[in-house]
């Protein structure tokens, strides 16, 4: 089917870009139903974008929920299965807070999930397909990458316990190097482990750039192993040819309680905040009883909302005038030759308020008139 992209919203844009990138893939698409047992999202409410939930209690006395998220449930229906790896993509609507509005709304998200026995050719293409979804919103993206297992590795090497963990990491989502010393400093811990940490932190930008200043700061055997992992990666991504999208960022952390590995975001230019974010999320698995391993993405489509539109001023090509005298046969013609030569027409008697059109004609006889033209 041809679609017009002059007829369709940002969102729709890319919901369509993305199906199609997806399957090319291999990537099956995943249904599910509007509810789920509210158990499933309380039990795993950090793993949320939110932790605000619509309930509902079902005929049968079970807690219900509006499903917030979809990946918890493709977890929960799916099953281990040795060496083989299930790759599913969805566009649903789920429930929740929009970014966007701050309030509850039905959001089109559109992501996909790699489940099972994860290697790092399945990090790769989930990666390379994160940044062509990026590209099919808009050509102005970045997509930040972080290696858990890299900042895990150096905040280890400090004995911190899991409160200090928790702060440290609070710091680094911040980029907060003054935070970091501090915590350090109460907790006597060497001020050149401190130093090593902010290193990290600090060291945004290109990977050509950043991964040869990495080499200095991961001296330990586990960190200088994720470093090696994630150079393959990028080298692989930058023979995709999505490398020049890529940014190492290791402020980008989640929660390490449901991630692990590799974690990315993803911004395109006019949104102020990320509009997809992924990464390993094992931990999670495990905490649902699996054995597999599994990476990710979510796009947020309701952040597209703030996008502009491509420099589209108009709603509508055409706005054709009749009355009830003029000849329907005629204006049914006059439709069907615009719309078959590529434009958006819309018929009516009168122009509805703040329409913006390119061309106003009005129906003469069997012929029309033109009014006025905005082009």
């Amino acid at each position: 089917m041809n679609i017009n992209d002059s007829v369709l919203k940002n969102e729709e844009k890319a919901i369509f870009g993305m199906r199609s990138l997806y399957r090319k893939y291999g990537y099956s698409q995943y249904k599910m139903s509007k509810f789920e047992e509210y158990d499933l999202y309380v039990r795993n409410k950090d793993f949320l974008v939110s932790d605000n939930i619509i309930s509902f209690t079902d005929t049968n006395g079970r807690l219900m929920a509006l499903k917030p998220d979809v990946t918890l449930s493709i977890i929960k229906n799916g099953r281990d299965a040795g060496d083989v790896v299930q790759k599913v993509y969805y566009d649903e609507n789920v429930y929740r807070v929009s970014k966007g509005s701050h309030a509850f709304r039905e959001i089109m998200q559109v992501g996909l999930e790699c489940i099972g026995a994860i290697d790092d050719y399945c990090i790769t293409e989930v990666l390379m397909l994160a940044a062509e979804s990026l590209r099919a919103v808009s050509r102005e993206c970045v997509l930040d990458v972080s290696h858990l297992g890299i900042v895990s590795a150096v905040i280890d090497g400090m004995g911190a316990d899991e409160g200090l963990r928790a702060q440290l990491l609070k710091c680094i989502g911040e980029k907060n190097t003054h935070g970091i010393r501090a915590l350090c400093a109460e907790n006597s811990i060497p001020a050149e482990n401190a130093e090593t940490l902010i290193g990290l932190v600090s060291a945004y930008g290109s990977a050509d750039t950043v991964l040869p200043a990495l080499g200095t700061l991961c001296t330990d055997e586990e960190s200088r192993k994720c470093l090696d992992q994630l150079s393959d990666i990028v080298a692989a991504l930058n023979a995709a040819g999505v490398g020049d999208t890529l940014r190492i960022d290791f402020s980008v952390t989640s929660d390490m309680n449901y991630y692990n590995g590799i974690v990315f975001r993803g911004f395109v230019n006019g949104i102020p905040t990320g509009i997809l974010s992924g990464g390993q999320y094992d931990k999670l698995m495990q905490k649902m009883g699996r054995k597999s391993g599994a990476i990710g993405f979510a796009v947020y489509l309701d952040m597209l909302e703030n996008l502009g539109d491509d420099g589209e001023a108009y709603d509508v090509d055409t706005v054709i005038l009749y009355t009830a005298n003029d000849d329907m046969t005629a204006l049914r013609g006059t439709v069907r030759m615009l719309t078959d030569a590529g434009q958006s027409v819309m018929a009516q008697k009168s122009v509805p308020e703040k329409l913006r059109y390119k061309q106003l004609l009005k129906m003469n006889g069997k012929g029309v008139e033109i009014l006025e033209t905005n082009a």
